[in-house]
């Protein structure tokens, strides 16, 4: 079984290797290296490391008092099925920010049973949810990696 260090410690997180990995997905497809460094500085990160590699990360963005939303998690393809999706998401649930919420939301086209281990169910009254979503955000907001 592979050793995996898993950390908190935004400085270390990988920006080239998270913006490579974040820029081919289906809910970020494009987006630019700037905002992938903005949102890294704004939020809680938690990146799994396997020989000094970043292999895996996650972000909270949150006001540490009464909501959270878990983004951009993603696990290399090798490294699955080893557990590093777990020691992320316990990571995160242990984190002192992220205590005593009154709500944690996440979106996942295909994720839904790792997430319901951990409390996450459907939306109880999906009525009351509204969003604004700009799919092309990336395409117009002036944002480049220029």
């Amino acid at each position: 079984m592979l050793t995996y260090e898993v950390t908190s410690d935004r400085t270390r997180m990988d920006v080239d290797a998270i913006h490579a990995f974040l820029s081919q997905t289906y809910w970020s497809p494009g987006i630019p290296k700037t905002v992938v460094e903005k949102a890294i500085n704004n939020s809680i990160c938690v990146g799994a490391f396997q020989s000094g590699q970043q292999v895996a990360f996650a972000r909270v963005v949150t006001d540490a008092a009464t909501f959270a939303y878990l983004a951009d998690v993603y696990v290399l393809e090798e490294h699955r099925g080893q557990g590093v999706s777990r020691m992320i998401l316990e990571k995160i649930f242990g984190h002192p920010e992220l205590q005593g919420l009154r709500r944690f939301m996440l979106a996942t086209r295909d994720a839904h049973d790792l997430y319901a281990r951990y409390g996450f169910k459907l939306l109880t009254n999906p009525g009351r949810m509204m969003e604004i979503h700009n799919p092309n955000a990336y395409l117009f907001s002036g944002a480049s990696d220029a």
